[in-house]
Order: C-alpha cells, then sequence, then structure tokens
C-alpha cells in the first residue's frame, strides 16, 4: 500500500493527544525522579551548581557537550570565527585558491593546538594512503585504509602513536584520536574517488586541502571527496536567493537548541539517572520508558547542533555539508537510523550500496550489512558493548528485509490486497511501533549501558506485561502514524510542486 493512504481526521487528534499526554506523564516521572534524588552520592559528580537563584542543579554527565557549550566554548568559537573572517578576506581576494586557504589555515591552528608532532604523524598517515591510491586498486586501499584505522583505534598501537604528541591539557586525547580517526576516512574517501578518475592522479596537495579543512578536521562531519574537490574548488561564490537568510534562521534554531537543552538538563537528569542503578531499579516502568526513549532524542539533539554549528560556518564558506540526522522521533526502520550522516553517507557510498547494490537480494544484502557494521566497528572502537551493538543491529536491517520478503508473498500479500490502504497503513504500523523500541533499545545499550538497556527490556517485556507492554506500545503506535502522517504531507506537497510546472 503506498505512502499517501490517509486516516481519518478525529484519528489522528487522538493520536495527538494520546502521544501528548503520554509524554508529559512520563517526563513528569522523571522530572519527580531527578528532583527527589538529586543529594544522592551517586549524582555528586554528575549533578554539579547551575541555576543558583533558583535552586537547581544541572546534569553535567555529558563531557562532549560540556566541552562543546560551557567549558571550551569560548575556544571553538575564538577557532571557528577566525577561520570564518581568515577565509573570507582571502576568498575575496583570490575565489580560485579558497581551497588552498583553508588548507594553510587549518594547518596553522591545528599546529599551534597540537603540535608538530602531530601534524607529522597525520602527513605520515596521509603520504602512505595517498601512495596506495595510485596503484587504483579499490580492495587495497580499503585494506590499507583499515589497517591505518586500526592503528589508532587498537592497542597499543593507539597508545603508541598518542606518546609521539607532547604536552598535555584536557582536550588533547579527544583532538588526538578525533583528528586521526576522521583523517583516515577522509584519506580512504580521497583514495576510492582517485580510483574513479580516468584521466592521471589528484595532487597530494587536493588530499591536504581535503583532510585539513579545519570546521570538519577534528569533530567531523565527513564530506566525501568527490563533493568536497567540486565544491571548494568552485570560483563561482554567489548565493542562492534567501540562502543567507536560511544559514541565519538555522544558526537561531541551533542557539535556540542549545539553550532548551540548557534548561532541560536543570529539571530531567536523563544522563545522570541510568548510571545509578539502584535507583533505576525503583522507578516505574514509565519511567524507564520515558529515559530510554529521551537519551536517544538527546544524543540527536547533540549530533543536530555540533553538526549543525560546524555546518553554518562550512555553508558560509560555500559549502553543501552533509545534513544533520533525521531526528530519532521520525524513525520507524533500521535503514534510516544513524546519528551521524557524514559517517553514514560514508558507509553507503562506499560500501553499503557498493557491495548491496539494489538490497533486494537476502545473501548479498546480509554481506553488505556485514561489512558495513565491520568497518562501523573499527571505527568505533572495538569493545563489548559495541560488538553486541553491532550485532543487534546488523540483524535488525536484516531482519526488515526478510519480514518484507515474507509479506510480499502469498497469502500475506493476498490479504493485504483485499484491505482498504487505511488499514493496511493501521497494521503496518503496529509492526512499525514494535520496530520503533527494537531501535531504541538496540541504540540505548552503546549510549548508556548493558545493564540498563537489559533492565529496560526486562521491565517493558516481561515484568510489566501485559499492562506496560501493551500501553507503550499503544503510545509508540500513536506517535508513528503521526509520522506517517507527515510523510504522507510531505509526498503530496512534492507531488504537488512536481506537476505544477507542468500545468504552467
Amino acid at each position: 500500500m503506498g505512502i499517501k493512504a490517509a486516516l481519518p481526521k478525529f484519528e489522528l487528534y487522538l493520536y495527538t493527544a494520546v502521544l501528548g499526554l503520554a509524554l508529559a506523564w512520563a517526563a513528569s516521572w522523571i522530572v519527580e525522579a531527578s528532583s527527589e534524588n538529586v543529594g544522592r552520592k551517586t549524582f555528586k559528580g554528575s549533578v554539579q551548581t547551575g541555576w543558583t537563584y533558583f535552586g537547581r542543579k544541572m546534569d553535567v554527565a555529558d563531557f562532549e557537550w560540556v566541552m562543546w557549550f560551557t567549558t571550551f566554548r569560548n575556544h571553538i568559537l575564538f577557532a571557528l570565527s577566525g577561520h570564518v573572517i581568515f577565509a573570507k578576506i582571502c576568498s575575496l581576494a583570490s575565489p580560485k585558491h579558497r581551497g588552498m586557504v583553508y588548507m594553510v589555515y587549518g594547518l596553522t591552528a591545528v599546529l599551534i593546538t597540537m603540535g608538530w608532532s602531530f601534524i607529522s604523524l597525520i602527513l605520515a598517515h596521509c603520504m602512505m594512503l595517498y601512495t596506495v591510491a595510485l596503484i587504483k586498486r579499490k580492495s587495497l586501499c580499503i585494506v590499507a585504509g583499515l589497517c591505518s584505522l586500526a592503528t589508532f583505534k587498537l592497542e597499543p598501537y593507539g597508545s603508541w602513536q598518542a606518546g609521539f604528541v607532547t604536552g598535555s591539557f584536557e582536550l588533547q586525547d579527544i583532538l588526538f584520536y578525533g583528528g586521526c580517526g576522521f583523517s583516515i576516512m577522509r584519506c580512504m574517501s580521497f583514495a576510492l574517488e582517485n580510483c574513479e578518475k580516468k584521466d592521471g592522479n589528484y595532487s597530494f596537495i587536493d588530499l591536504l586541502k581535503y583532510n585539513f579543512y579545519l570546521p570538519f578536521f577534528y569533530f567531523g562531519p565527513i564530506m566525501t571527496f568527490d563533493l568536497f574537490h567540486v565544491q571548494a574548488n568552485n570560483p563561482n561564490l554567489t548565493r542562492k536567493d534567501r540562502e543567507l537568510w536560511d544559514i541565519t534562521i538555522k544558526a537561531l534554531v541551533h542557539l535556540g537548541a542549545i539553550l532548551m537543552v540548557d534548561v532541560f538538563f536543570h529539571f530531567l537528569y536523563i544522563l545522570t539517572i541510568p548510571g545509578d542503578m539502584k535507583l533505576v531499579k525503583q522507578l516505574s516502568d514509565w519511567s524507564l520508558a520515558g529515559l530510554a526513549y529521551s537519551n536517544l532524542v538527546y544524543d540527536w539533539v547533540k549530533a543536530a547542533v555540533m553538526f549543525g554549528v560546524i555546518n553554518t560556518v562550512s555553508r558560509l564558506d560555500h559549502l553543501d555539508p552533509p545534513q544533520p540526522p533525521k531526528c530519532i522521533t521520525m524513525l520507524y526502520v533500521f535503514a534510516e537510523t544513524h546519528f551521524d550522516r557524514g559517517i553514514n553517507d560514508w558507509l553507503c557510498k562506499y560500501v553499503y550500496d557498493y557491495i548491496g547494490k539494489d538490497h533486494d537480494g537476502i545473501f548479498r544484502e546480509l554481506v553488505a550489512t556485514f561489512c558495513t557494521f565491520f568497518v562501523t566497528t573499527l571505527w568505533l572502537g572495538p569493545c563489548e558493548i559495541v560488538y553486541i551493538w553491532s550485532f543487534f543491529n546488523c540483524f535488525g536491517l536484516n531482519f526488515e528485509l526478510w519480514v518484507a520478503k515474507l509479506c510480499s508473498l502469498p497469502p500475506f500479500s493476498t490479504i493485504e490486497g483485499v484491505m482498504s490502504e487505511a488499514m493496511s497503513r493501521r497494521i503496518r504500523g503496529v509492526f512499525n511501533a514494535m520496530n520503533f523500541w527494537q531501535i531504541i533499545l538496540y541504540n540505548v545499550l552503546a549510549l548508556n549501558s548493558l545493564d540498563f538497556a537489559k533492565l529496560v527490556a526486562k521491565r517493558l517485556l516481561v515484568q510489566g506485561f501485559p499492562m506496560s507492554t501493551l500501553s507503550v506500545l499503544f503510545v509508540t503506535y500513536c506517535g508513528v502514524q503521526l509520522i506517517k502522517e507527515r510523510e504522507r504531507n510531505l509526498a503530496l506537497a512534492e507531488e504537488a510542486a512536481a506537476e505544477k510546472p507542468k500545468t504552467e
């Protein structure tokens, strides 16, 4: 049945009311748990002074968020602002050489931050992978790139290379492993794109321009070399109508999101509570469901804001960077689940789509997903929790294809054929709601802990059956139907926009 299947308005209003009340109720449980347990010993390290004039403390359990928007906010703003000003002046003076300007500023900033030894280490890996790229064998480029990446993700090789970087400051490890990891992925993209180049090879300077673009260097997102090379070397710096207005609006939205998260962290200790298993076991089933869901929503917001800030800078440089990840609330299929669209695009282009082709064959899809999550596991850093996360997400992606194949065969296809489109959408919504919670449970174990994920699953599926299980599933079903309605409206709007030129 098509995506344009409609449901009655009153039914959608009912779904909206149920979802809104359920979210408010779950949030009230979390606010109550946060307020009543603020003085617990286990909270001391992660719940610290916040709004003293309101008597509220703040959840500071996420070092990455605190680093970006509190502790090192001024340093990051200074570096990015310097890039914008320097790049703008030089781009106006010589638009044809702006890629070189970006490289010079990026190299200088990295040199000042991390020192000569770090630059030399990165250049050594770049030179090695560039040499392999000249052979123009994709398999060799992949193997060499993964081996290079493994030297930073596996011990004792990672620590040995980190030992070359002198000095000591709070962000050193994060900048070291972030800069090295993203550099290797960019070098692999360069090498694979060089294999596709029919006439000659890209130069080593092209690789350095690509790798040392400062906004992307330490934290991503990854923009594949083919896109970056074309855009960074385009001398035409004219903008589309209202593009600057759009950039400004999105920057204000990101600022609003930062303030919103700051407010929530004073009332909802969603990151600290899951770390205290004694407290978690005392919470209601609805509180646990709300905690699991809110942790994934927060992780999406964090990724959207951090990549959004970087993307704002790169759009000012006339680049079209990867978009922020799709909101977890809008996801009910594994095929669209990701928290970093840059890495997702990289994996899809060079691994998943390359091996899986049209993703219609069961065995080919199994091989494609296995290879994709093998690379992902290496990228994240091999450990027990990453192995479990990769296994379940790989299984979920393949299970979707198996179910789709099964439902396309009689008698299931025959039964659906005689249904109305609305009823088919409702039945699909039930399965999508179950899939939604699979996505949450499979991913929350990576964001929090395996113990927390096991407890949530046990309470919702075993101890809470049938009341908690069915009620949470029904609320999720309401949310899925609202997502489907949004997708339907977007599809109708796109169809109307496509037909408009024909009528004119």
